[in-house]
């Protein structure tokens, strides 16, 4: 299959190579954690550290806006999907309740989002996600609130 593959950058992709691209994203994706259609159509990647989850993603000319940067909502997918997985990770699964997102620079090419807790309750999570360039610059930050789906029982706090 022509085109480029999940997770390479896609510079100057034709048409032909953008079919490819969504058809390689389409085959095999679940809803499910790192196998869902924008996850792999973007080319995203995610790593785990103690208490943290990266979310790797390649930049390109198919991710900017007209002004010639990564488009916000592309930005926010990153660092939303690297809370999301920090939870599943980490916790349980949860649902967004509340996503505030501060724009601090542009981003013109590959760049990662890093995940960490702010507290962690039984059913609410609060969460944030900085957002760096490929030259580690902190381009953007994000808070979280996530309802944790499944709550441990562990007797902790229960917000």
């Amino acid at each position: 299959m022509g085109g480029p593959a999940i997770g390479e950058p896609p510079d100057d992709i034709t048409p032909d190579q953008l079919r490819a691209r969504f058809e390689a994203a389409l085959d095999g994706h679940e809803p499910a954690f790192e196998r869902f259609f924008l996850f792999r159509f973007f080319g995203l990647s995610v790593s785990y550290g103690p208490q943290t989850c990266r979310v790797d993603f390649p930049g390109g000319q198919l991710m900017f806006n007209p002004q010639g940067s990564l488009h916000g909502g592309v930005l926010v997918l990153a660092m939303d999907v690297s809370m999301g997985h920090l939870l599943t990770n980490e916790a349980t699964p949860g649902v967004t309740l509340d996503l505030h997102t501060s724009f601090l620079r542009a981003v013109r090419g590959p760049g990662y989002a890093q995940a960490r807790f702010l507290r962690a309750g039984r059913r609410v999570a609060h969460v944030a996600s900085d957002l760096f360039d490929d030259q580690d610059r902190l381009c953007a930050s994000a808070t979280g609130t996530y309802l944790l789906l499944d709550p441990p029982s562990d007797g902790s706090d229960d917000s």
